[in-house]
């Protein structure tokens, strides 16, 4: 293994692989490493949605209460697994002060941005020559099957769109359209056209298969340990395999993040949320495009030959085992929607969880620690790791180049709930 390298990315998931790609394009000398394989984490089994849509943060007015109710129930759609720890205890008191209009009216212009721009950049990637992750541009619905539901969604659809997020309110005579041959119990929706979808574990793979070929090393199975510095400068990372000297560290490692910055006596609020998907093989009958059955909180994905379920947010600490009972929830909340389309008579294909890194305030961390020159931090997506990796791979190059950025980023700084 070379021990000198230009620019070490560590996190071989979605965001460090798109982080290699536009490195790469500005000629950096790049390698990954990855203390698993290449996207063996949340970028591999998730709901396979870009969604600029997805502008609203999950900290937001009523979730907090919302969250309380649900707290005790192992089958809700968001869980806290209770247990006294600090860093939950400093975690959901940052959560609690984010749930506010203020932070809301800040932070959708931040994800609108964010989403709009890297949405663009899909479109780009897609027409690479020796890229196929079937992305699809079709739009993405979200259904309701309570009047109360639909109104809230529709006041904020509203507000979405005096953001310059498109949206379409559809009443239920327009639903018919996007289920073919199929029933919906669906009392009205919301359609989000620039929504798209891809098969998310093909698009990381292809893409790192890409930048290897464009010179970028990948080091599996290979787990950082530390590092050596000097001044505000990382010049060592201590590995599993031996010490790596580097010039730039880029630090996209999920939910590890936050551990791997304590060794840099950095603290950051990042807790993993555990999330399920149960994915089929796809029937004859199927809905059209990718739906958000919105009161449950599940991703209905119709891929190529796969059809996805996804959902929940599990609080649970670095917990990656499955309960059965939160994965019969998500299979049990379909047919409440989708009447026709009965789980019980489908092929399964597969049962995974995996666990997302949430910042308390819902935005992603982005930038350089106040105490390193040359340590870059792209962690803390949430639920919008897929959707969001191109633009943050693109903005972390143009930080290591030291170029302009293309958007105002200071609300993602990582020092924001030190203050």
């Amino acid at each position: 293994m070379q021990r000198e390298i230009e620019t070490l990315i560590i996190g071989g998931g979605a965001i460090g692989i798109c982080c290699a790609f536009y490195l790469n394009e500005l000629g950096k000398n790049v390698a990954v490493v990855e203390k698993d394989d290449i996207c063996a984490g949340s970028s591999y089994g998730n709901a396979g949605l870009v969604v600029p849509s997805h502008s609203m943060p999950l900290a937001a007015p009523g979730v907090l209460f919302q969250g309380l109710k649900w707290m005790f129930d192992p089958q809700s759609p968001f869980y806290i697994k209770p247990r006294l720890q600090r860093d939950l205890l400093s975690w959901l008191w940052q959560f609690r002060g984010a749930c506010s209009r203020t932070h809301v009216r800040k932070a959708v212009p931040v994800m609108r941005d964010l989403g709009l721009a890297s949405r663009d950049l899909f479109d780009e990637l897609a027409a690479l020559e020796d890229l196929d992750f079937d992305f699809a541009p079709t739009g993405k619905l979200d259904i309701f099957n309570t009047h109360k539901g639909f109104d809230k969604a529709v006041e904020e659809a509203r507000l979405l769109q005096q953001y310059g997020v498109e949206t379409r309110i559809q009443e239920p005579a327009q639903l018919a359209q996007f289920f073919p041959g199929m029933r919906t119990t669906a009392v009205g929706g919301v359609l989000c056209p620039r929504d798209a979808w891809l098969h998310p574990d093909r698009f990381v793979h292809q893409l790192a298969r890409h930048v290897e070929t464009r010179g970028v090393r990948m080091l599996t199975a290979v787990e950082v340990l530390g590092f050596e510095s000097a001044g505000r400068t990382v010049t060592r990372v201590k590995t599993t395999r031996g010490d790596l000297s580097v010039k730039e560290v880029i630090l996209a490692g999920g939910c590890w993040s936050a551990e791997l910055m304590r060794e840099l006596k950095i603290r950051l609020l990042l807790e993993p949320a555990k999330g399920y998907s149960i994915t089929y093989k796809r029937p004859q009958r199927c809905p059209a495009i990718p739906l958000m059955l919105a009161e449950a909180a599940i991703a209905v994905t119709p891929m190529t030959d796969r059809l996805r379920f996804a959902g929940t947010l599990e609080l649970a600490g670095f917990d990656l085992s499955i309960n059965w009972r939160r994965v019969q929830a998500i299979v049990q909340a379909v047919p409440a929607y989708l009447p026709d389309l009965d789980p019980d008579s489908l092929e399964l294909v597969e049962i995974w969880r995996g666990l997302r890194p949430c910042s308390p305030d819902g935005l992603p961390y982005l930038g350089r620690p106040a105490g390193y020159d040359n340590v870059i931090v792209a962690t803390g997506h949430d639920t919008l790791g897929i959707s969001l990796a191109p633009i943050t791979g693109k903005i972390v190059s143009l930080l290591a180049a030291n170029k302009k950025l293309p958007m105002d980023i200071s609300a993602l700084g990582l020092e924001r709930f030190h203050s």
